[in-house]
């Protein structure tokens, strides 16, 4: 196996997840990706003052004020889950981006919660 295919399975291992642009970096620029992911790890994935929960509820609101794509807004809502949010606080931290980012990006971030958590919709009685 090469360095660059060893060093993306071990990402996915320990991040539980690899984005299409790690996939990318990892053949295209192992250099570059090895630095980036050094510094993901620093300031988000290695616990130091907040806990990983804390982390997963202010990286969804970034990545919701952001428009990040569904899929990454999705996984990191998964992984908050399973750091121990609730449904109710991850919903509460995409609430935060309504009035800094505005309603496109807000509706961005509920739509991958609702997605993920199963969220009921209400249909109005009348026409």
């Amino acid at each position: 196996m090469s360095e660059a295919q060893d060093y993306i399975d071990e990402l996915a291992r320990r991040r539980g997840y690899a984005f299409r642009l790690h996939k990318i970096l990892a053949g295209a620029d192992l250099d570059l990706l090895k630095a980036m992911d050094g510094m993901v790890a620093q300031a988000y994935l290695t616990e130091r003052r907040l806990d990983k929960r804390t982390k997963e509820l202010l990286f969804i609101l970034s990545l919701t004020v952001m428009r990040a794509p569904h899929t990454q807004i999705v996984t990191h809502i998964k992984l908050a889950l399973a750091a121990g949010a609730t449904p109710e606080e991850i919903l509460e931290a995409i609430e935060i981006a309504l009035p800094e980012a505005g309603i496109v990006a807000f509706q961005g971030g509920v739509q991958a919660w609702a997605e993920v958590v199963g969220a009921p919709e209400l249909e109005p009685r009348t026409e």
